[in-house]
């Protein structure tokens, strides 16, 4: 007589079938967990799409408010340096500086000028001492630009923001910018401090 064959030994006391079950929800609770990662990966594409539609619309939006208070603000601003001794027969909005020959291009928000002097504001809806930096590296170009061209003019230069901080106030200010934000309904300029600086 021949020896009986071992049957397995599964944990527990539990027979083939069980484990069978056992397994079979495995199997089912794996397929499960494949589809929520699945679907999870779909919710964070379509987050992600979103997230950067947003983007572009606040983008947008911004570069548009942007637009409204430079429009709000330009047609003021030579009442208001008239106030501060200045005097600007014309305000200019969006100038647009293209010279191919020298490789010099910039866009300046508002322009004022007169046959002795110009201004170049800068307008932002949060000013930033990046956007103080990049007006300083603009009034630059400008007085290449100007040399260039036999423009004798001198250059001022003028930041204005609906948020301004104080830290980038006074870094503006040291820099012998004007400094143009509101105040109620309207708006005030900051005189630099000193004598502003001419480019």
């Amino acid at each position: 007589m021949g020896k009986a064959q071992a049957q397995p030994v599964y944990p527990k006391g539990l027979d083939f079938e069980q484990v069978w079950a056992l397994f079979q929800e495995v199997g089912k609770k794996q397929e499960e967990t494949d589809r929520q990662l699945k679907e999870n990966a779909r919710q964070l594409k379509e987050t992600d799409r979103q997230i950067k539609d947003y983007n572009k619309r606040f983008g947008e939006f911004h570069n548009r408010f942007g637009e409204v208070v430079e429009y709000m603000v330009a047609p003021n601003l030579l009442d208001k340096f008239r106030d501060l001794g200045l005097i600007f027969q014309e305000a200019v909005s969006g100038k647009v500086v293209k010279d191919h020959d020298n490789n010099i291009f910039f866009e300046i928000d508002v322009l004022l000028e007169n046959s002795d002097n110009a201004m170049l504001v800068e307008v932002k809806t949060k000013l930033t001492t990046e956007d103080v930096k990049d007006h300083i590296k603009r009034l630059e170009k400008m007085r290449k630009y100007a040399d260039l061209h036999g423009d004798k003019r001198a250059f001022l230069g003028a930041v204005a923001g609906v948020v301004v901080t104080t830290n980038v106030k006074k870094y503006a200010l040291g820099r012998g910018l004007y400094v143009i934000e509101p105040s109620g309904e309207n708006f005030n300029i900051t005189p630099p401090n000193g004598k502003p600086k001419e480019w």
